[in-house]
């Protein structure tokens, strides 16, 4: 479909996931249980580990995950627990080690492989394996230039979830080839912690319905916007820039030219695409804007973006802050909103649900997803 016109949908209001769906404990824990540790999650960019023993610690569902480079830089991941008496082998969120993770309880000391090297006493224990009582490892995966997990003892196909996300909004994983995100280098990370649901931020993510109201900035780069039509509510659709607007910065001003190896007919075009369950990527011509989300209860969500750039545009220190400041400003007023939307899910008004007007109708199928995974 290559027009903005809203296509014939059926009623104007179809119903939305029910209030408890987004306060209830036992909810959150089955979707930690059945989406966020079943699925491939998006968990850290490739530059978060530049060498042997760099490390990141993410919260996947109930699961913290310890996530390192081996000595032959190759990537691994483990659960973050030791397999003595379960204490946090990694307490901080981000740092390196020498030679090897030791727990701070036991002394208890694992490779980056995760192999049980040392602890007090180990000589006298000739039954402890030292492989078998290793770190856990879990699948990954890196893709796009981030590192992806997957806590599921047979993960799903990745072909199948992840890149079919890309698909269904792009008609073809080849459309986002041009962009070339792996080689992309991050000029600014802003993490923002969100006293909101997950779904209510994928579900405003979706829709834009709400754009007009919200997003001055936004809308006065991307006119059709205005109109309440997310460019996700088409296949390959990507919403124009405004006949007077330069680049995707705050003030139209100029960007960074275009990406080599840009289609030209995706020259000053926006493209978002949700990649369930915690992923949004936003394409632009000269730079790419990737979120990932951490669900760490029922009403709170850390939300980590990187604004991603060519390497030359980075290394040469060049200001990004008006590239920044436009999609900054759009999570704020985003995040905001969600939050004064969270406190009502538990509302007895909003017991039975709200509902989605026919430019949100597309949110019903990740409702649907939603459900069915919870089934």
């Amino acid at each position: 479909m290559t027009t903005t016109e809203l296509p014939e949908t059926g009623p104007s209001l179809i119903p939305t996931l029910p209030g408890a769906s987004y306060v209830d404990p036992a909810v959150y824990a089955a979707e930690c249980e059945r989406i966020f540790e079943d699925m491939w999650f998006c968990a850290v960019h490739e530059s978060d580990l530049p060498k042997p023993g760099a490390f990141r610690t993410v919260q996947v569902g109930r699961e913290s995950i310890l996530v390192t480079r081996s000595r032959r830089g190759e990537v691994r991941a483990f659960y973050n627990v030791c397999r003595h008496r379960g204490a946090r082998i990694c307490t901080e969120e981000s740092g390196e080690r020498a030679r090897s993770f030791q727990c701070s309880y036991h002394a208890w000391t694992y490779d980056f492989d995760g192999k049980l090297i040392a602890a007090p006493n180990l000589t006298k224990m000739p039954d402890v394996d030292r492989v078998d009582y290793g770190l856990r490892r879990v699948h990954v995966r890196t893709w796009m230039g981030y590192v992806w997990v997957s806590l599921a003892d047979e993960p799903p196909s990745f072909e199948e979830t992840v890149e079919q996300e890309i698909v269904d909004r792009l008609g073809t994983v080849d459309n986002i080839a041009s962009y070339d995100v792996a080689s992309l280098s991050i000029g600014r990370r802003i993490v923002y912690d969100v006293q909101a649901n997950w779904k209510l931020i994928v579900e405003n993510f979706m829709e834009c319905y709400h754009c007009a109201t919200i997003h001055p900035e936004l809308t006065e780069v991307l006119p059709e916007f205005a109109d309440g039509l997310a460019a996700q509510f088409y296949v390959d659709h990507g919403a124009a820039f405004g006949e007077e607007i330069s680049g995707f910065t705050v003030d139209g001003s100029e960007g960074f030219g275009t990406l080599p190896g840009l289609d030209e007919d995706r020259d000053r075009k926006y493209y978002a695409i949700t990649i369930r369950p915690q992923v949004f990527v936003n394409l632009v011509p000269d730079h790419v804007i990737w979120h990932r989300m951490y669900p760490v209860g029922p009403d709170r969500t850390v939300v980590e973006c990187d604004w991603l750039y060519t390497p030359d545009v980075v290394a040469s220190g060049r200001d990004v802050t008006a590239s920044v400041e436009l999609f900054h400003r759009v999570n704020q007023q985003d995040f905001e909103a969600c939050e004064r939307t969270q406190p009502a899910m538990s509302s007895k008004l909003y017991a039975g649900g709200g509902v989605l007007v026919p430019s949100e109708h597309h949110i019903a199928g990740f409702h649907d997803w939603v459900s069915g995974k919870l089934a």
